[in-house]
C-alpha cells in the first residue's frame, strides 16, 4: 500500500514567509520518503466531493443544492449582507474549495433575494495582513460588493449577553444581516474540543480581543466555550443571523457542504463528523513511540498540517484529544500561558510535550504566531539562513533561534535530526491532501497498527466521546457509513 509521496502544499508567496523561490527542497522529495493513504489506514473514510474528476465545480453544485434549503425570505432588495468567513478556511486544500463556496453563496444570496449590497469580512487571528492576501488570491474583491479583513484589534462593538458585555469587531456586524460560513476542520482541537465547534467563530474569529482572549489567557480552553455561545445567543446577533454554511472536510478532502438557519443542529452533525472522520487518525498519531518532525507547509508552526491534523496537536497526540474526563488534556497544549520562569509548568495539571516528538526539522513555515514556545519545548534544526532571518525579524518569534540550530540544506538537517535522536522515523507536515507523507519505517508503523487503532476508535472511544457531549452512540447507526448525512 506504500506508494509514493503525494505532492506537498505549494509554497506561495506571502508577507509571512520566505520567498518560494529560496525554497531549495520539499521534504517529499528527500530518499526512502514514501505516502500511505488515509483510505488504505481506514477504509470506512467518507466519500469526497473534493478533489475528483469534477474539480472545484463539485464545490459550486453541492453548495448551491444544500442552500435551497436554507430560508433568505428575510433579505430585502434594498438591505446589506455580511458574509462572516475565517482565514483558516483558506488554508484547506489551496483554499479554493473554500472561496468557492463564499462565491456561491454570494451568487445564490443575490438570485434569490435580488440583493446587492452583499459584503465579506474574514476574520484572521494575529497575522493583520493575512486576510487582504487571500482576498487578493481568490479575487473575492470582484465578486462582493465590499471586502475587508478584520482582525481583534479592530473597532469593537458591545454586545450585551446573559453573560455581561461582550465585543465584536463593528467590521462584523455592519449589515443588516449576516451569513456565517465556516468548515469542520477539527484543527484546534486543544480549544473547542469539538464542543459547540460551529458555533466558535463568534467567540474568535469575529471577537474583539478583549473577548477572544478568553480562550488565550483568561478561561481556558474548556470554559471559553460558553463565551461563543453567549454572544450568538445574544438579542444583538440574533437580530441579524440568517443561517449558516459549512464546507465539511475530512483527513481526504471535501466532504460536503452543509447549510441551515438552525446554527445548533448544524453544529451538532459537525461535532458528529469531526470525531467520526478524525478520531482514528489522532489516535493513529497518537500511537507513535519516536519520530522526527517535518515542518515544510506555508502555515505558521502550530499550523504546518499532516493527514488534517496539526503540528500544535501533535504535541498532545499522547492523550485522548477528544476525551472531556482526563483533567490533563482540558489544557491547551501550545502556549506560554501554562509555563512559568524556566519552561516549568505552572501547575501539575499541564501535560508535557509529545514524549515521541525527538526533534523538529524546520524546512518551511510562516511567521505571525508566537512561536518560540516550540523551539524551547522540541529541539528544532531550522533548514537555511533565509528562513532563520525571517523568524529573527518576527517580533512574536524573536527568540526562537536562541533554542535552535541551523542547517544548511534539508538533507544535512534531516541527518543530523536522525542521529541525535536516534530514530529514522520522519513524519512530514506539509500539507498533503489525502494521505500522510513519511519515511517508510513510520509507513510501516502506521498499517501495522491502523487495524487495532480503527477497532479501539469505534468500539471504546468515539461512543464515549459522543456520550461525553450528551449525544447517544445510537445517533451513529442513522449516520451513513461512507457519506455525510446532508449529503445523501
Amino acid at each position: 500500500m506504500k506508494r509514493e509521496p503525494i505532492a506537498p502544499r505549494p509554497a506561495r508567496q506571502s508577507a509571512y514567509g520566505i520567498d518560494p523561490v529560496l525554497l531549495k527542497k520539499r521534504a517529499a522529495e528527500l530518499a526512502g520518503i514514501c505516502s500511505v493513504r488515509v483510505t488504505d489506514l481506514f477504509p470506512d473514510q467518507p466519500e469526497v466531493i473534493y478533489p475528483n474528476e469534477q474539480g472545484i465545480r463539485a464545490v459550486r453544485e453541492e453548495t448551491r443544492r444544500r442552500m435551497a434549503r436554507v430560508d433568505l425570505s428575510r433579505i430585502k432588495p434594498g438591505d446589506s449582507v455580511n458574509v462572516l468567513c475565517s482565514h483558516h478556511g483558506f488554508t484547506l486544500m489551496g483554499g479554493e474549495p473554500y472561496a468557492e463556496m463564499l462565491r456561491t453563496i454570494r451568487d445564490l444570496v443575490a438570485e434569490r433575494t435580488g440583493c446587492t449590497r452583499i459584503n465579506l469580512r474574514v476574520g484572521q487571528g494575529l497575522r493583520y495582513r493575512e486576510g487582504e492576501e487571500y482576498i487578493r488570491a481568490f479575487q473575492l474583491d470582484s465578486c462582493f460588493s465590499n471586502t475587508a479583513a478584520i482582525a481583534p484589534i479592530d473597532k469593537g462593538i458591545p454586545i450585551e449577553t446573559e453573560i455581561g458585555t461582550l465585543y465584536g469587531i463593528r467590521k462584523a456586524y455592519d449589515a443588516d444581516w449576516i451569513i456565517h460560513a465556516h468548515n469542520s476542520d477539527v484543527r484546534e482541537i486543544h480549544f473547542h474540543r469539538m464542543v459547540d465547534r460551529a458555533v466558535k467563530p463568534f467567540g474568535m474569529s469575529y471577537a474583539r480581543l478583549e473577548t477572544r482572549s478568553g480562550y488565550h489567557q483568561n478561561l481556558g480552553p474548556r470554559a471559553a466555550n460558553f463565551m461563543a455561545r453567549a454572544i450568538f445567543d445574544s438579542d444583538f446577533v440574533q437580530s441579524k443571523y440568517l443561517c449558516t454554511a459549512f464546507l465539511i472536510v475530512a483527513p481526504t478532502g471535501v466532504v460536503a457542504v452543509d447549510c441551515d438557519n438552525d446554527l445548533y443542529a448544524l453544529n451538532d452533525r459537525v461535532v458528529v463528523a469531526g470525531m467520526k472522520y478524525y478520531g482514528k487518525i489522532v489516535s493513529l498519531l497518537g500511537s507513535i513511540d519516536a519520530c522526527v518532525a517535518v515542518l515544510d507547509c506555508p502555515a505558521p508552526v502550530p499550523y504546518v498540517a499532516s493527514a488534517g491534523l496539526i503540528y500544535g496537536n501533535f504535541l498532545g497526540a499522547q492523550h485522548d484529544l477528544f476525551d472531556l474526563e482526563k483533567p490533563l488534556p482540558s489544557y491547551t497544549f501550545y502556549t506560554e500561558a501554562y509555563y512559568g520562569h524556566g519552561e516549568r509548568p505552572l501547575t501539575r495539571h499541564v501535560p508535557g510535550i509529545n514524549r515521541a516528538l525527538k526533534m523538529t526539522v524546520h524546512n518551511y513555515a510562516m511567521i505571525g504566531y508566537p512561536s518560540e514556545f516550540f523551539a524551547a519545548k522540541v529541539p528544532t534544526v531550522v533548514v537555511g539562513r533565509e528562513q532563520a532571518d525571517l523568524f529573527r525579524r518576527d517580533p512574536q518569534s524573536v527568540g526562537y533561534l536562541d533554542h535552535a540550530v541551523i542547517a544548511d540544506s534539508l538533507e544535512t538537517a534531516v541527518a543530523f535530526a536522525r542521529r541525535v535522536s536516534e530514530t529514522e522515523k520522519l513524519l512530514i507536515f506539509d500539507g498533503a491532501v489525502g494521505g500522510i507523507n513519511m519515511s517508510e519505517s513510520l509507513a510501516e508503523h502506521f498499517l501495522k497498527v491502523a487495524p487495532e487503532v480503527s477497532r479501539m476508535v469505534e468500539e471504546d472511544r468515539l461512543p464515549r466521546w459522543l456520550r461525553q457531549r450528551g449525544m447517544d452512540p445510537s445517533i451513529l447507526d442513522d449516520w451513513p457509513n461512507r457519506r455525510y448525512p446532508q449529503a445523501a
